[in-house]
């Protein structure tokens, strides 16, 4: 399974790019190996803000639905609007088309306080 290496991932199976000042923000190839074929995906708005672990969204698949949990606190700057007619592209690319939303986040630090990919597949692992 992959786990890019210059991507950080949450406890809760989100990932992180950093993009200048805002992330990117989407699933784990893990997690959507585990939800199985997404059907739906339903985005915040952009404008919204949250806190670290906030509910941001919900991805609904052919197993569960589940919620997506915002990885860091900031402000909603983009969303994918692909994923409204092809939720499948989580499925397809989770770390390219597949992401879910951009973030401007308040405090770069909160980044470097997830995993790195080493650590996030010890966590798979450990499961």
């Amino acid at each position: 399974m992959e786990f890019p290496d210059e991507l950080r991932y949450s406890d809760d199976h989100e990932w992180v790019r950093v993009d200048n000042d805002t992330v990117v923000v989407g699933i784990s190839a893990y997690a959507v190996e585990q939800l199985g074929d997404i059907v739906f995906v339903e985005l915040p708005n952009v404008g919204a803000t949250f806190a670290t672990g906030d509910t941001f969204g919900v991805v609904e698949s052919s197993k569960a639905a589940s919620d997506l949990f915002c990885p860091a606190a900031g402000e909603i700057v983009e969303t994918n609007e692909a994923l409204e007619e092809r939720p499948e592209l989580v499925n397809e690319d989770p770390y390219g088309d597949g992401w879910i939303v951009r973030l401007r986040f308040e405090d770069a630090g909160q980044v470097s306080g997830l995993k790195d990919a080493e650590a996030y597949r010890k966590m798979i692992a450990e499961k």
